[in-house]
């Protein structure tokens, strides 16, 4: 308490030396788009965990937060109303969501936020100059975890929290069963048939290697806290159609395309549709993800 606002300057400079380059053409190309055009479909399926992650984080009416990964800057936002006296930056690599996420502030008046485009592994944050770092699945696509979580680490002050949300046991996860039995009702390879694919996400589900890896970056006090919630994916299983633009989406239909004379998204939409019926209820499709809320303080 009692310190200094971060300076926000909303810088968004695509210039800025980046590592994470598979995952910067990802966030601004197909993905990054799909994302910002239904940031609110995607809100609805994370904002279950929005409650514990920023009870975690007790961000206080002072505090200078970042948050990780911010995409269309719903949890910036939120963290935005706890700091009334403070500021809040999101960083994310991705330029159209970044774009969403500053439209989004500007309508709700938001005016101690702002927005900047980098790679956290690498983006010059000022030393100490945060008192909470969050991130509500933005931190577990970095190519070098240990060098992300060092220069989160230096962000923040003597005593900072770092408070996120991470992918855990995919077998806990309802939709990666979905996924599963969508590439099993399709004609691919064995072993695309059986193997879920989805680059980082969960390279942090293992809580010895969340341990290890904070505690090597100088945090004191990791707890790996099991979490879950349900999200609605859509109205019915024609409206969750969605899944499919998403990354295991897109590569389960190029899978499709490639091995036949194309007509992937076709089949793939129907094998999706047949897989969520059992999900499917008055109120729409509802779907468990399972979770770790990581809790930190720097040292």
């Amino acid at each position: 308490m009692g310190h200094r606002p971060y300076q926000l300057s909303d810088r968004s400079d695509p210039r800025r030396e980046l590592v994470n380059t598979a995952q910067f053409e990802a966030w601004n190309g197909d993905e990054g788009r799909h994302w910002s055009d239904r940031h609110d479909r995607w809100n609805a399926v994370n904002e279950g965990f929005n409650p514990p992650l920023l009870a975690a984080a007790a961000i206080g009416p002072e505090d200078r937060v970042l948050d990780i990964g911010c995409g269309a800057g719903q949890t910036t936002r939120l963290a935005a109303r706890a700091a009334v006296r403070g500021s809040v930056l999101g960083l994310d690599l991705s330029a159209p969501i970044l774009a969403r996420a500053r439209s989004l502030a500007a309508e709700e008046g938001l005016e101690r936020i702002a927005f900047e485009q980098g790679d956290a592994q690498v983006h010059p944050l000022p030393t100490a100059a945060f008192d909470v770092a969050i991130s509500r699945f933005g931190i577990m696509f970095f190519a070098d975890p240990a060098a992300a979580v060092g220069n989160i680490g230096k962000a923040l002050r003597p005593g900072g929290r770092l408070a996120f949300v991470c992918m855990s046991d995919p077998a806990r996860c309802q939709w990666v069963h979905v996924y599963g039995a969508v590439r099993a009702a399709l004609p691919l390879p064995p072993q695309e048939a059986t193997a879920f694919d989805g680059p980082g996400m969960f390279s942090l589900s293992d809580p010895s290697v969340i341990r290890q890896g904070l505690g090597a970056a100088g945090f004191d006090d990791v707890h790996a806290e099991p979490v879950e919630a349900v999200g609605n994916f859509g109205r019915d299983t024609d409206d969750a159609d969605h899944l499919l633009r998403s990354g295991p989406g897109q590569h389960l239909v190029s899978l499709l395309d490639s091995a036949s004379d194309g007509g992937g998204a076709d089949r793939a939409r129907a094998a999706l549709c047949a897989a969520l019926v059992e999900y499917e209820r008055p109120t729409g499709i509802h779907l468990r993800t399972a979770a770790w809320l990581v809790t930190a303080t720097r040292g």
